[in-house]
């Protein structure tokens, strides 16, 4: 047999499949084929035992299936059909919903089939870890407040990535749970990490987590990137007006879905006038409260991190969008700058970033604090850290005063303690 005759024999593929990797993350599991090109493919699920059969098409697989542990997928195997096609098998543990599309090529993948595997919605709320159930006040104190922390990017989105390796989404979840750390010490406040794995989640699904978590804060955490390595530092942003405008036009198109409330109060029912005005006010409520929680962290920022934008800037980040909850996105320093990223990539320099993130966000609360809250009750729970001195200074009043107030002889306070702040017009 000649050579030619050689070739001839052996099959050609349309497609061939470099390989799948797999993320879980509570309540969901997304699976990425790399391919070399744009997929025939077909899907169908078989029950008892539940079964997700996806068929490529002239098609063959080069690497392996890689599986994370845990999720909804037990085990992963393939097998040839018809000598020109693949078949994926995998065994799962409940039946899923799903969803199954490809992506074209961008700068860091070629071409990707998706499939995104979620649990059925009552399946889903049993998740344990999921960022849907708030902390609940008891009739004898005061609820905390809700933080929802989201670390950006997350999965098969890594985010920006330094000139040594160092990617995005690694270092800000590591930030993201060492402010939830502080969070949870703190007496009074509570915190809810939107992201708390290597999982990807929808810009708008983290914004109706924390809408679902009654969250009182949503701070985005990222690490900013640029063509240029010399630019440096933290930048801190809040909705702009025309991100807020297109918003609202979303939401009054949607109303109808009765699903979304605004501050409790549903839109369905409502005439396009008074569903407008209704979005206007708890939209601007949300932007003002947000510049004052930007404008605390950013001074927080000051005294120990280096600030790329030195006042609280405006964008129509997706993340920023939610009409009730007053957010930030915060962009703690460019990983693309070599000093930069080495400093994201130190614990040290990661725990600067989230102790400051923290004072800010405390701060915001002392001075706006929501209703129903121990914040909101004139009083302070003394946090790790603080000094009489430092909490008269907040509030604008003498330590003296703070003394008398409370019934100190002297300056020594304990963390946890709560002690009330003299008003202007007090005689404390």
């Amino acid at each position: 047999m000649g050579l030619a005759a050689v070739f001839q024999a052996l099959p050609v593929y349309a497609v061939e499949i470099a390989g799948m990797r797999s993320w879980t993350a509570p309540d969901n599991t997304r699976i990425v084929f790399d391919l070399s090109g744009r997929a025939d493919y077909r899907y169908f699920v078989l029950e008892r035992p539940w079964r997700l059969v996806v068929d490529f098409k002239d098609s063959r697989l080069k690497g392996r299936l890689a599986l994370s542990d845990g999720g909804l997928i037990r085990r992963v195997r393939s097998s040839r059909r018809r000598d020109h096609d693949l078949r994926v098998v995998f065994d799962l543990r409940a039946r899923p919903e799903i969803k199954a599309f490809q992506l074209p090529p961008t700068a860091a993948y070629g071409h990707r089939f998706v499939i995104d595997m979620r649990l059925p919605t009552k399946a889903a709320k049993a998740v344990k870890g999921q960022a849907s159930s708030p902390v609940k006040a008891t009739p004898s104190r005061p609820r905390d407040v809700i933080v929802a922390i989201d670390a950006g990017h997350g999965g098969e989105d890594p985010g920006a990535t330094g000139h040594h390796g160092i990617r995005e989404k690694d270092v800000v979840l590591a930030i993201a749970r060492r402010l939830a750390r502080r969070i949870d010490r703190a007496p009074g406040m509570h915190a809810v990490l939107i992201r708390d794995g290597d999982y990807y989640i929808s810009l708008r699904e983290r914004t109706q987590r924390a809408r679902k978590a009654h969250a009182d804060l949503f701070v985005s955490i990222h690490a900013d990137s640029f063509r240029s390595r010399r630019a440096r530092g933290a930048s801190i942003y809040i909705l702009s007006p025309n991100g807020a405008t297109d918003e609202m036009a979303r939401w009054l198109a949607e109303r109808e879905n009765g699903a979304d409330l605004i501050g409790g109060i549903s839109l369905e029912d409502k005439d396009d006038m008074l569903a407008s005005v209704l979005l206007d006010l708890s939209q601007n409520a949300a932007i003002e409260a947000s510049y004052e929680a930007a404008s605390d962290v950013l001074k927080a920022f000051r005294p120990v991190l280096r600030l790329h934008k030195k006042e609280v800037q405006r964008a129509g980040f997706v993340v920023l969008k939610s009409p009730d909850v007053p957010s930030m996105l915060v962009e703690t320093a460019f990983i693309t700058n070599p000093e930069d990223e080495r400093r994201l990539n130190s614990s040290r320099e990661q725990e600067r970033i989230a102790k400051a993130l923290y004072k800010g966000v405390r701060r915001f609360f002392m001075h706006r604090p929501p209703a129903g809250t121990l914040f909101a009750a004139r009083q302070h729970i003394i946090g790790p850290g603080d000094t009489l001195s430092e909490i008269a200074a907040q509030y604008h009043v003498s330590i003296a005063r703070l003394r008398t107030a409370n019934g100190l002889k002297g300056d020594r306070i304990r963390v946890g303690q709560v002690i009330r702040i003299p008003t202007l017009n007090s005689d404390g």
